[in-house]
């Protein structure tokens, strides 16, 4: 049925593709042309990274909490809140809001090493790129190692102050 029905209508279609193309309007040489239309100005891309974002060798609820400790003592950021079961923290630095999020990399990705990954997002949850993102998590790169050793020190020695006191460790 399709097949005679295209057949019926191909002598049609091909001659209204012939009308068409000489349809096409030509200027004799000196006159006028009309103006062209403005080329389309492209949207940017949308963004899927953020500048800045890097990983360590580290558990995620560790990275978490040290990401906690360092915000709270940086002057100019501005602590909004946190949620630690979606691993983030609302802030706003320079005038930017934004998360910080810290997720645990899958064994795939990392060969069977822990990681973490730490970056930067809109409230919407959308990847940010701007200055003052990347100028906090180049901050939190710097000092993420030596805090999250610290914050493993100080659960360790509470650990071992509960299990002296006789509760559970």
């Amino acid at each position: 049925m399709c097949g005679r029905w295209l057949r019926g209508c191909l002598p049609w279609l091909l001659l209204m593709t012939l009308l068409m193309a000489g349809c096409r309007t030509t200027h004799a040489p000196g006159a006028m042309q009309p103006e062209e239309a403005p080329a389309a100005i492209a949207a940017p891309a949308p963004i899927t990274a953020t500048r800045g974002e890097f990983t360590l060798p580290a558990d995620k609820l560790d990275v978490w909490n040290a990401v906690g400790q360092i915000v709270v003592r940086t002057d100019g950021v501005e602590y909004l809140g946190r949620a630690q079961m979606l691993d983030l923290y609302s802030l706003r630095y320079r005038g930017v809001e934004f998360l910080i999020l810290t997720k645990a990399m899958t064994a795939a990705e990392t060969g069977n090493v822990m990681r973490t990954r730490v970056t930067a997002a809109t409230p919407a949850g959308k990847p940010i790129d701007s200055d003052a993102t990347a100028a906090l998590l180049g901050l939190l790169q710097r000092a993420l190692p030596t805090e999250v050793e610290s914050v493993r020190v100080r659960q360790a020695a509470a650990k071992k102050k509960k299990a002296a006191k006789g509760g559970k460790p």
